[in-house]
């Protein structure tokens, strides 16, 4: 069945991922006073004209399309419950070694222009990937619970 609460948490997971490519995880004025921010696709700058790209991340792009797309794959074991608990548990996996690669990448930045990381730097894409794993738990808990509701219908029957 399609209509499952955890059917909603997959595509809340997937759509919040896939909302990285509107905003940046990290936003810094370089040692000239530019406007910089670092986005799933690449860096870009601000100048006068507008924002140019300066630098282009192809694999951190192709990786979060994957990453993205994997809650959408997982609505559709809805038969197979097992399969889509590992492939939640995988998904939950992948978002959290995401998380690390864009810490890694946005320090790797800074440290290129003698900043250091600071909060007031974070942009709202920095805080899209605790919320898409947020809803992979909550989509979890979902299965999980469809899982236990199934068995004591089983112990009924039998």
């Amino acid at each position: 069945m399609i209509q499952r609460i955890q059917t909603v948490w997959l595509f809340l997971a997937s759509l919040t991922i896939l909302l990285l490519f509107l905003f940046p995880y990290l936003q810094y004025f370089d040692n000239f006073g530019t406007a910089m921010a670092i986005k799933i696709t690449g860096i870009y700058q601000g100048i006068t004209d507008g924002i140019i790209q300066t630098e282009s991340f192809i694999l951190q792009t192709i990786a979060t399309v994957l990453v993205a797309l994997l809650p959408l794959v997982i609505i559709f074991f809805y038969a197979d419950r097992k399969k889509q608990l590992q492939l939640s548990y995988l998904n939950l996996f992948l978002i959290i070694l995401m998380g690390i690669w864009l810490y890694f990448t946005a320090a790797e930045a800074t440290t290129t222009v003698n900043k250091t990381l600071q909060l007031e730097n974070i942009g709202i894409g920095a805080l899209l990937i605790p919320i898409a794993g947020v809803f992979i738990l909550l989509a979890i808990k979902g299965i999980r619970k469809d899982e236990k509701l199934i068995k004591s219908v089983d112990r009924l029957r039998g």
